[in-house]
């Protein structure tokens, strides 16, 4: 099995777009990307614009080459709207539009389904549904909490099987703090998870200190119950430029089980370019023009 994350924090914009290819099928895991309108009081520098773009390609490319794409949610950064000819002839899994869903995500999702029929080949609901593509095995949870409770709505977490390889994308948990997103992990026991981990950089705010403490013991809990051998963290955790001080308790359990613990650049082999954290810096070191809002 063959995994590129393609849009993700640590290479610069907001988006968990993951390109999986088996010997059976090329699958496409939440197409779209974005950036923060607002961080500390500044918009999007230049960079930034342009490193969307650049990620925005990369998804057009990998899209074409696939024949199975999956919505896991309808936030802007996990699928794009805008490109329904993207979708051509494609395989489209999405998460269920009335099920489970809050009433934002439901006005989208049903936008979004209009845009893209005519195009695809087939569009199914996967909300704790099994899709079998000869080997490869594409196994979906139940709705779960988008973060620690149902106010931003559901997501579907997502698992890649093929032979003894298992790999499975946690779609936007923001941390792992409940017990309902933590059980399909365990259950599926996979070799490679990609995560996304908890948003300290909203502490104090929208995410409680009860909330990290719960994702830190959730995720040590699936180190200890599963044979995950890489475990990437990465989406909203990689807002935070102290990150590794966030969730500094889980390295002595990773190191100690023999797992690896990186980013979705360090899974690539790039280094971390944590673009948004680093927006003050950008604007100050690199000032230009006030930006047209820029859309992909």
């Amino acid at each position: 099995m063959r995994i590129i994350p393609l849009a993700f924090e640590s290479l610069g914009t907001r988006s968990m777009a993951t390109f999986v290819e088996t010997k059976d099928c090329r699958i496409l895991i939440d197409p779209g990307v974005a950036l923060g309108p607002w961080r500390y009081g500044l918009e999007p520098h230049k960079i930034e614009v342009e490193r969307q773009l650049q990620h925005w390609r990369e998804i057009k490319s990998h899209s074409e080459n696939s024949s199975i794409l999956i919505i896991t949610h309808y936030h802007r950064d996990h699928y794009n709207p805008k490109e329904p000819k993207m979708y051509r002839g494609k395989t489209v899994l999405v998460k269920h539009p009335e099920r489970d869903i809050n009433f934002s995500q439901k006005t989208r999702s049903k936008y979004f389904l209009r845009q893209i029929q005519g195009f695809t080949s087939e569009i199914r609901y996967s909300d704790g549904h099994t899709f079998e593509f000869g080997n490869t095995a594409i196994i979906f949870s139940e709705p779960v909490n988008h973060g620690p409770d149902s106010k931003i709505g559901y997501v579907i977490e997502v698992v890649i099987k093929e032979g003894k390889d298992v790999f499975l994308h946690t779609s936007d948990v923001e941390g792992l703090s409940l017990e309902n997103q933590v059980s399909f992990i365990i259950e599926q026991n996979p070799d490679i998870i990609f995560c996304d981990g908890p948003m300290t950089y909203m502490l104090g705010n929208h995410y409680s200190q009860e909330n990290l403490q719960n994702s830190i013991q959730n995720i040590i809990q699936i180190i200890d119950k599963t044979g995950v051998k890489k475990l990437i963290l990465d989406h909203h955790l990689l807002r935070d430029l102290d990150w590794k001080q966030s969730v500094k308790d889980l390295f002595p359990v990773a190191e100690e089980k023999g797992l690896e613990i990186v980013t979705a650049a360090e899974f690539r082999g790039l280094k971390n370019e944590l673009l948004e954290a680093r927006r003050k810096e950008l604007w100050e070191t690199m000032p230009v023009q006030k930006l047209k809002k820029t859309q992909v």
